[in-house]
């Protein structure tokens, strides 16, 4: 069964049997109830919709039904076409719409693909607002609205422009300073809508720009995750070229991975890092990432004089207690930056304009900044359990038995030793428990693992 209905929207691969699949009916089920859910919220008013894809494969013939689904249940649409997961976000906000669909799997390969779903904030519903979505297309009385009552498209314009233009507007972003370092930046994009825009954004910023699959083709030339054993073709290019830095994003941009200047990475978990001690060294505040994020955000937010908070593993919930604690800079260790001065959502762009707007300011190279921040290695496992054992009941015990340490269980249970960290989190679709820990070594962090999927295992007689 390749059809994953979440709280956070419907994703699968395309084709195949309706319900186990990404089929045209299912696209129509899930718009429509998506559809239900936002007029449920906005009674007697007429709803408008933006909606958005990367540039995938079946992204054109999933726009169409979704597009044709809104207007016959009486939405108006916004179609921004080729667009970015964050530039779709901002859009809602700036057509002052009732919600958002963003058509794009992510870093998924080309087969799959997927609808995001978004409020009127341009943010990712919670998981009570999910959890309706997903209630309402189970229903069978959709009833639809007659000629007169059909929505109509409002406009076919691309939001790519006025993105960069709000990113290049930002007090923190210093084009004079990027534009006299005359970086040359070589670009992976994935043949995805990353090739339009990250391009287009760092020539205005006065960099040379070597691209790299960024014909917004759909046909990815590699794993379209930006994880290292994925990206020795850039490597290997930066060093050629004798460029600067990498820049490689996901299919739909709001992912953000640099390679330094010698083709070694940077590391995803270092983008982030990096943009806060910018974002901080301006302006003291407070940060967040995930649970299962690196422990240098935390390390760089107190030498700065600014308090660290964790939050559950995915972007809304990132979101939530960056909202709650005010925080200054947050997202998420895949290379996810969330900047509330330009909007609440993982942005490659504005990550890209800030990174090489401290790295023109410091004078370094790629190395050298890298070099200024702690080395933590991460190693992510996981451990598959049979569907009889009680995965909340094993993490329980665990809680306990170091109850004595520094143990945060709002998603799973986190915890954090002195000099070390385990996360160990059920899946919500299959009977694993993921083991992620972190270490100032890989040895040590891989024997973090070892240690604690042995005493997982033990519990449950495995």
């Amino acid at each position: 069964m390749t059809l994953i209905k979440s709280i956070s929207g419907i994703r699968g691969t395309v084709g195949g049997n309706q319900g186990d699949n990404l089929t045209p009916i299912d696209i129509v089920k899930f718009t429509s109830a998506y559809a239900r859910f936002i007029g449920s919220r906005k009674e007697g008013k007429r709803l408008t919709v933006v909606v958005g894809r990367d540039a995938r494969l079946s992204g054109e013939m999933v726009n169409d039904i979704i597009e044709g689904t809104l207007l016959g249940c009486g939405v108006d649409v916004v179609n921004v076409g080729l667009c970015t997961t964050p530039g779709t976000e901002m859009a809602v906000t700036a057509y002052n719409a009732d919600g958002g669909i963003i058509i794009t799997a992510s870093h998924n390969p080309k087969q799959w693909n997927a609808l995001k779903l978004l409020n009127e904030h341009g943010e990712f519903l919670n998981a009570e607002e999910g959890k309706r979505v997903l209630e309402l297309a189970e229903r069978e009385d959709f009833e639809f609205p007659h000629i007169d009552g059909i929505g109509k498209v409002l406009s076919r314009q691309s939001f790519n422009d006025e993105h960069i233009k709000r990113v290049l507007s930002l007090p923190l972003v210093d084009a004079d300073a990027v534009r006299n370092r005359h970086f040359k930046v070589v670009v992976d994009a994935v043949n995805s809508v990353g090739g339009i825009v990250m391009p287009k954004l760092l020539r205005e910023l006065g960099c040379e720009v070597v691209e790299l699959n960024c014909e917004p083709t759909g046909n990815f030339a590699h794993n379209p995750e930006p994880l290292p054993e994925n990206l020795t073709e850039i490597s290997d290019v930066i060093v050629r070229e004798k460029a600067d830095l990498g820049i490689v994003v996901d299919p739909d941009v709001d992912r953000l991975a640099f390679v330094s200047e010698d083709g070694s990475m940077f590391v995803e978990e270092y983008t982030l890092v990096a943009v806060a001690d910018y974002i901080l060294s301006n302006k003291v505040g407070n940060t967040v990432s995930n649970l299962s994020s690196s422990r240098a955000l935390r390390d760089v937010t107190e030498r700065l004089g600014g308090e660290y908070f964790a939050s559950a593993v995915g972007e809304v919930n990132v979101v939530a207690k960056m909202k709650e604690v005010g925080a200054v800079i947050g997202g998420e260790g895949n290379g996810g930056v969330i900047y509330p001065e330009l909007h609440y959502g993982r942005d490659a762009l504005v990550g890209a304009a800030l990174f090489l707007t401290y790295l023109a300011k410091k004078n370094m190279t790629m190395t050298e900044l890298r070099g200024t921040y702690p080395s933590y290695y991460a190693s992510k496992n996981k451990i598959e359990l049979t569907p009889a054992i009680d995965v909340d009941k094993v993490l329980l015990e665990i809680k306990r038995k170091y109850a004595g340490e520094n143990v945060n269980d709002i998603d799973g249970v986190k915890i954090d030793f002195a000099e070390n960290w385990v996360h160990l989190r059920k899946s919500n679709t299959e009977p694993i428990i993921r083991v992620y820990t972190e270490a100032k070594s890989m040895d040590e962090a891989d024997a973090l693992a070892k240690k604690f999927i042995g005493e997982i295992k033990n519990i449950c007689n495995l």
